[in-house]
């Protein structure tokens, strides 16, 4: 059975955003088409998602110098504890769709708390004498992410950050494709926006039979 994590990283639902809409519409045609695969819906802004703080480091530190999990101080083992949780979530499955906005040329800053947490070595990638090389040749991801301007093309193109950084990610872990999704122009053009909204909801369609 195929496992598929679904990422959501926005505070409003699919009423109040693009990004939500479209990403709803691409999951429930998804489950439709696909319905032995087993979906798990995270929420960024609903979960416990440590950030890489003090106390991660000390707890990670002690572990490392062969102290035991319990020799850990409580926010040590609260931390560690979660972050593990999320790692080994995350390399449990084996498709992933990540769905955020595009918040002054990146993502929310909770994407990165999470993808922070699930970069460990010997989990999603693995040191070498050549490099780094990624443990998830395997599994395959998508990120939808709407755009109130126009971001593929043009000068703003280069000040997208948030897809290119996820891709570079992907590319770490040994996912060496990651597709796109965009829903951009909504904001630039306003009298267009249903228009491109509809547009993005019917290529998440399509896109959910092929995935």
């Amino acid at each position: 059975m195929t496992k598929v994590l679904y990422i959501t990283a926005h505070p409003h639902d699919d009423a109040q955003s693009y990004s939500m809409a479209v990403g709803k519409t691409f999951i429930d045609s998804y489950k439709e088409a696909n319905p032995n695969d087993e979906v798990t819906h995270l929420d960024l802004y609903k979960e416990n998602i440590p950030e890489l703080d003090v106390d991660v480091f000390s707890g990670w530190g002690k572990l490392r110098s062969g102290s035991e999990f319990d020799a850990l101080s409580a926010d040590e083992k609260a931390k560690v504890g979660r972050l593990a949780e999320l790692c080994d979530q995350f390399i449990s499955y084996d498709k992933y769709v990540f769905v955020t906005p595009l918040w002054n040329f990146s993502f929310p800053p909770v994407m990165k708390a999470y993808l922070d947490a699930v970069s460990v070595a010997g989990k999603t990638f693995k040191y070498t004498e050549q490099g780094p090389v990624g443990l998830l040749s395997d599994k395959k991801a998508l990120h939808i992410q709407a755009r109130g301007g126009i971001y593929s093309e043009g000068p703003a193109a280069a000040l997208e950050m948030g897809h290119r950084y996820l891709d570079i990610v992907m590319k770490f872990y040994g996912i060496n494709t990651l597709e796109g999704l965009f829903v951009e122009g909504h904001n630039a053009f306003p009298d267009r926006a249903e228009e491109i909204k509809q547009d993005a909801i019917a290529r998440a369609k399509d896109l959910a039979q092929k995935f």
